[in-house]
């Protein structure tokens, strides 16, 4: 596989996606913890706003988070138990066998599998576990409300997704993932959300800053504006559900391309 050069997608809407993106269930943290013999040290590869990062703290001794972008490791959360680096998910700088738990979060996608695959062998210890996910297309509560928010992610910013962003649609099936595998239960990821929720979400997808780089205008206003009348009152909650697709595997024997299958 031919190297990959680091495309900062997210620098644009970096405090959007500090503030706006969705968290991650407790039950997978704590299931993750508890497939560990040791919790001395997590890695959270490709960290983004450390969200992930900081779940693992409450777990492991040390986390170590790297991004290979500036912008978010300055933003990302502080935690004494975190510690923040700038680096390419390829060149982790840690040393040979010293990860229990390896994860990364809606980020797999962006990495040169192939160096990073080798980066992941050589860190993990050999009892060490790998754990990968993203979710897809969100889906909003109220029939005429979600097909306006579909229209807005298929017509609207779709042909702003980077070419990646496919991988997340499929659930990561269609990426090598040469682990020995360890079925995973599934994992509800749904939250409840007042209209400006959404739309500070809507604003931290890389699809959304690259529309407005385009176009010049925030395409998310006149979304808001579509909306509206379909929303109701504006602070209502509304159930807003992702697709979780989850992939782990353990770090001896795992020369085998495997696929996974789709979580809900």
């Amino acid at each position: 596989m031919m190297s990959k050069a680091f495309v900062d997608h997210f620098q644009a809407v970096t405090q959007h996606y500090l503030s706006h993106r969705p968290s991650y269930p407790a039950a997978l943290f704590d299931w993750l913890a508890q497939r560990c013999s040791q919790h001395e040290l997590a890695w959270d590869c490709g960290t983004g706003n450390g969200q992930a990062a900081v779940s693992l703290a409450q777990h492991f001794q040390r986390v170590l988070a790297t991004d290979a972008s500036t912008a978010q490791i300055a933003a990302a959360t502080a935690h004494e138990r975190v510690e923040y680096r700038l680096a390419p998910a390829e060149n982790s700088g840690l040393e040979p066998a010293s990860v229990d738990l390896l994860i990364v979060a809606q980020a797999l996608h962006w990495f040169d599998l192939e160096r990073f695959y080798a980066e992941a062998r050589r860190v993990l210890k050999p009892t060490g576990i790998v754990a990968v996910w993203c979710y897809g297309i969100v889906e909003l509560e109220g029939d005429a409300a979600n097909q306006l928010l579909q229209h807005f992610y298929h017509q609207v910013v779709g042909p702003y997704w980077p070419a990646e962003r496919e991988h997340v649609e499929t659930g990561y099936r269609q990426l090598p993932f040469p682990f020995t595998p360890i079925e995973a239960p599934a994992f509800a990821m749904q939250h409840t959300w007042t209209r400006a929720q959404l739309m500070g979400y809507l604003r931290s997808w890389s699809a959304t800053g690259r529309y407005q780089a385009a176009q010049g205008v925030d395409p998310v206003l006149a979304f808001e504006q579509a909306i509206s009348s379909a929303w109701g009152d504006a602070e209502r909650g509304r159930l807003i559900s992702w697709p979780l697709s989850v992939r782990v595997g353990r770090a001896s024997g795992g020369e085998r391309v495997l696929c996974a299958g789709w979580l809900r």
